[in-house]
């Protein structure tokens, strides 16, 4: 893996209380590259992403962050290699959406805290790139579930990170919003070429902006490949216990079945 950025996960065991939940884990992502879990609700997803982001303890294996061992990295180095974007909603208490963006720069302001004006251009520049400008001013616990996700989404640009986790970027958005959110992300990855590994239960939307699919099937990784690599053979069907004429390969729709009146 390329000392300038970039993750690998190596022979890496996730899961809680000591109990491996996926085990074997061997997956790279390489700067500019999008990778992305998929598998059934429950299958380790999020327990992948939270071990990446030390949330949860490992159990196994090393984590590389731009050739480094992550467990070797204090809290602020971790936060300039590494950026995240999670489901849990932060707990804020009367900040403005731009407020909440301006903590990302933190792993740069020293113990004080204090926001230079460059910090706070680089703070107005991250809510432009996401579409999120027109609530720079507003209580961050008074905006839509889109626009929420577009100010975590500035605030993990404020980090300036190497690394992209998110999972399930897109849960809750509507159509408009989910294709926003992804596009910018694909837009990351290739013009700043930051390494963006999340999670999307949205198989159409997974097809489209994917470089590399990775399907968590029990307790391992069964499959990682391109999406035409992965969509195909009845392999999506099979991962999901579901009948293959529900699933069309070529597109990563569902087809409902057609009930007679």
């Amino acid at each position: 893996m390329s000392k300038n950025g970039g993750i690998s996960l190596e022979n890496l065991s996730v899961g809680y209380d000591n109990r491996a939940l996926v085990s074997d884990i061997c997956l790279a992502v390489k700067p500019g590259q999008i990778v992305t879990l998929i598998g059934p609700n429950g299958a380790g997803k999020s327990t992948i992403l939270k071990s990446i982001i030390r949330e949860l303890k490992l159990i196994d294996g090393v984590i590389m962050l731009s050739g480094k061992d992550s467990m070797s990295l204090k809290g602020e180095e971790l936060a300039k290699e590494l950026s995240m974007v999670m489901t849990e909603r932060p707990r804020t208490e009367l900040m403005t959406c731009r407020e909440v963006v301006a903590t990302g720069r933190y792993p740069y302001t020293g113990r004080l805290g204090i926001l230079s004006e460059a910090d706070w251009k680089i703070v107005d520049e991250a809510m432009e790139l996401v579409g999120a400008t027109d609530t720079a001013a507003q209580d961050f616990t008074r905006i839509s579930d889109g626009q929420r996700q577009r100010v975590m989404l500035a605030r993990a640009i404020c980090q300036e990170p190497k690394i992209l986790v998110l999972d399930e970027p897109t849960s809750f958005l509507d159509i408009r919003f989910k294709l926003d959110i992804l596009s910018t992300i694909h837009k990351l990855a290739r013009q700043r070429k930051i390494a963006v590994i999340m999670s999307l239960h949205e198989l159409e939307l997974v097809r489209g902006i994917s470089d590399v699919i990775a399907c968590v099937e029990g307790d391992h990784i069964g499959r990682i490949g391109r999406p035409d690599e992965i969509f195909t053979g009845g392999y999506i069907q099979r991962l999901y216990g579901i009948d293959e004429a529900s699933f069309d390969e070529k597109t990563g729709m569902l087809i409902l079945p057609k009930w007679e009146d």
